[in-house]
């Protein structure tokens, strides 16, 4: 399934949706690491410490109850819109402008994981500290992927983030750095009025047009940003665009 995102430029831009099944795919795979982390983090502590085990409360929380409990937000802020799950299924978390997230919109996504995975809800009903008809409340979050458009959880919804596949992303790149040669000179000074996130967009649209062939779109692109920086040159426009973010690496980077 495909979705066209309105971008930082005003021209729509067709990503590829994540399907449900790799989504709940990814979702499993990080249930096993951070498992498989328990498991370790407790035989460690139990060699070292035997049973006074919970006697080291500060020392337990921050080896133990954090990681787990920051996990998600911790990957997908410092693997750029991925957790380990994520990563192996080749999906990621972007912006509904196509760009890279902030980190208010990756800790919306967050604390919403509560109402989108309230799995605290299955032992309250067991204990009887909720009535068994709060049962469908556990599959909130899937109910709002299944019906949401764009396959949102209602972290997404409200952070105004998708979860996009790049397994069809020849060249996926994750930041707006690019590589500059010693001697580049930039053409643009201009450029540095754009956004970080004006920047991240650009690129994503530098990839997308490269893979499609599709330079009807480098053109409405690069016409959109002469006019709003006022750039006058007779570059062709994917040259261009690609010279805009060096330019940006370069001034930086200085």
């Amino acid at each position: 399934m495909q979705v066209k995102l309105d971008t930082g430029f005003n021209i729509e831009v067709e990503f590829p949706i994540s399907p449900f099944g790799r989504r709940m795919a990814a979702w499993i795979i990080d249930i096993v690491v951070i498992y498989a982390y328990i498991i370790l983090v407790s035989r460690f502590f139990r060699y070292f410490f035997g049973e006074s085990l919970y006697g080291k409360d500060w020392l337990f929380i921050l080896t133990f109850s954090l990681p787990i409990l920051l996990y998600h937000l911790i990957c997908e802020v410092f693997f750029n819109g991925q957790s380990l799950g994520k990563k192996a299924m080749s999906i990621k978390v972007i912006t509904l402008e196509g760009g890279q997230p902030s980190l208010s919109q990756y800790l919306i996504r967050w604390l919403f994981r509560l109402a989108d995975f309230p799995l605290w809800i299955f032992p309250a009903i067991v204990t009887g500290a909720l009535p068994w008809w709060c049962s469908p409340l556990l599959f909130g979050g899937i109910a709002a992927v299944l019906a949401s458009s764009k396959s949102q959880r209602l972290g997404d919804i409200v952070a105004g983030t998708i979860i996009i596949d790049t397994r069809n992303k020849t060249s996926w790149q994750d930041t707006v750095f690019t590589e500059v040669e010693s001697d580049y000179q930039p053409r643009y000074p201009q450029v540095m009025k754009l956004s970080d996130k004006d920047i991240n967009t650009l690129k994503s649209i530098i990839e997308t047009v490269k893979k499609r062939s599709d330079f009807d779109l480098s053109m409405k692109v690069a016409e959109r940003i002469r006019t709003r920086l006022t750039i006058e040159n007779d570059q062709d426009s994917i040259d261009f665009l690609e010279t805009l973010l060096k330019d940006y690496n370069y001034y930086s980077t200085r």
